[in-house]
């Protein structure tokens, strides 16, 4: 009677601890990085550093990919871009390095995601050559922003050899195929910026309702095919890119003072929350266990997890499950007049609040299988060790293991809300032509309600092809 007086006294206690710790655990990825996240869009770039370096979490190994990717980007902005590659090839060598290793694969099964090493969503990883490159640029070391061009390549086709359907799957990313091409024209090597070009308007032309991932061929991009065709006299192919965009190249003369690419990154990326969905476990039309939700989806069990733990005690399961919350943009659209005289509209060239929200939708099925055979299986010791207690006259050990077991199996659950937060929402571009020495550059910064926003910026130009891209996150 003693002893069964003391489980019960440990499990009044272990309830209240167990709340304590569902407390502080419900806390996402985004609530803990508060501080951090904000600096940066008031863009107290100093002090989103110090934040940065302040937050416990972040200097965590699981989640140092996301610390240094942060880092090069607050450099960056800074315009410390030596530095800021000194990050970003840091991240780059976690993600090449990154292998599935035992220890992080158990955590998965048996705690969850969140607890695993970060290892980068598929567009953060462009993103992080975007970085690269630029810095590279900026830094005039165009030999090794010709290196960042050619691993665009490299991750291109790793991104394709992932997927067996590449027509409903972000297989390839067209932003930094036109971005590759961008350098190699930048670099006179003009063969292969036609081809990164063209592999550019392949992957918008095999887009299913002329969108890419929320974007449509880029009216620079259509004329910077063109223009390499005509350039290298490949006839052919610039009478099929004609034919395909409906309209006739007309060469232009080249500007003294070369072209400037502007790249505006407009808003923040969406944040990831957690939500709670319900899944039911039954017998599916062939007879096999499958998981299924109030919606009809049917996610099937995962054997490889499962094994041949007995699941008939098991009848329902509620996941934790990450979902996108998007920001919105704080400019709708922008120009920008060179010198006082034309203007250029900026054009969208790459939607990352889109492209996040629908490679998570992407991969669900697969991910949702995961973790909801992990939970049954947890669910199933739970419920196997309380029917011993039940047949050993209720044997107060085992109900306190039964009791720890389910708390544990409540608790542990997390989605993964981790993500590159300061990322923008959206990338938009122009090419425009410059004079010799300095220009003037006024930006005209349009808010979809209320006054626009005026921004200028002074470039120096002796000719070629140069690169220059802003912020604005509120």
């Amino acid at each position: 009677m003693v002893f069964n007086r003391t489980i019960s006294s440990i499990t009044k206690t272990l309830v209240p601890v167990a709340l304590m710790f569902f407390v502080f655990g419900c806390a996402t990825y985004h609530d803990r990085i508060t501080d951090y996240y904000q600096r940066m869009i008031r863009e107290d770039y100093a002090g989103a550093e110090s934040a940065l370096d302040k937050n416990k979490l972040l200097q965590k190994s699981r989640n140092l990919l996301l610390f240094y990717m942060e880092k090069g980007r607050v450099e960056h902005l800074k315009g410390n871009y030596t530095l800021s590659n000194q990050y970003l090839n840091k991240a780059d060598l976690l993600i090449e390095d990154q292998v599935a290793k035992f220890g992080d694969v158990m955590v998965g099964l048996f705690l969850n995601s969140m607890s695993q090493s970060y290892k980068g969503e598929e567009f953060e990883i462009f993103m992080l050559h975007y970085y690269k490159a630029l810095n590279y640029l900026y830094l005039g070391q165009s030999q090794e922003a010709l290196v960042e061009a050619r691993r665009i390549s490299l991750q291109n086709y790793e991104q394709g050899d992932k997927y067996s359907n590449k027509t409903t799957r972000y297989s390839k990313d067209a932003f930094s195929l036109n971005l590759q091409g961008l350098i190699y024209e930048s670099t006179g090597n003009y063969n292969d910026a036609f081809i990164a070009y063209r592999n550019a308007v392949e992957v918008y032309q095999s887009a299913v309702g002329g969108l890419y991932y929320g974007v449509s061929i880029p009216e620079n991009l259509k004329y910077d095919v063109m223009n390499m065709a005509y350039k290298l006299g490949f006839t052919n192919d610039l009478r099929k890119f004609e034919k395909d965009f409906g309209k006739t190249f007309k060469p232009f003369q080249a500007a003294e003072g070369g072209e400037l690419v502007v790249f505006w990154e407009n808003g923040t990326a969406p944040i990831k929350e957690e939500e709670n969905i319900m899944f039911s476990l039954i017998k599916g039309d062939s007879g096999a266990l499958v998981f299924t939700n109030a919606l009809g989806v049917m996610i099937p069990l995962d054997f490889g997890i499962a094994g041949h733990t007995d699941l008939s005690d098991v009848h329902s399961v509620n996941i934790a499950y990450p979902k996108y919350i998007s920001t919105p943009v704080p400019f709708a659209k922008a120009q920008v007049q060179v010198n006082g005289t034309a203007t250029y509209v900026l054009e969208k060239v790459q939607d990352i609040d889109v492209v996040a929200v629908s490679t998570l939708q992407e991969r669900a099925g697969k991910e949702l299988g995961k973790i909801l055979t992990r939970l049954a299986v947890k669910k199933s010791a739970e419920y196997a060790v309380k029917s011993v207690a039940r047949s050993n006259d209720n044997n107060a050990v085992l109900e306190g293991v039964g009791l720890g077991l389910q708390l544990y199996n409540l608790f542990s659950e997390k989605a993964d809300t981790r993500n590159w937060q300061t990322l923008p929402a959206e990338i938009k571009y122009a090419r425009v032509p410059l004079a010799k020495g300095k220009n003037q550059l006024a930006f005209d910064l349009q808010r979809p309600n209320g006054p626009s926003v005026k921004q200028e910026v002074e470039i120096e130009s002796n000719g070629g092809l140069k690169f220059y891209n802003f912020a604005t996150m509120r």
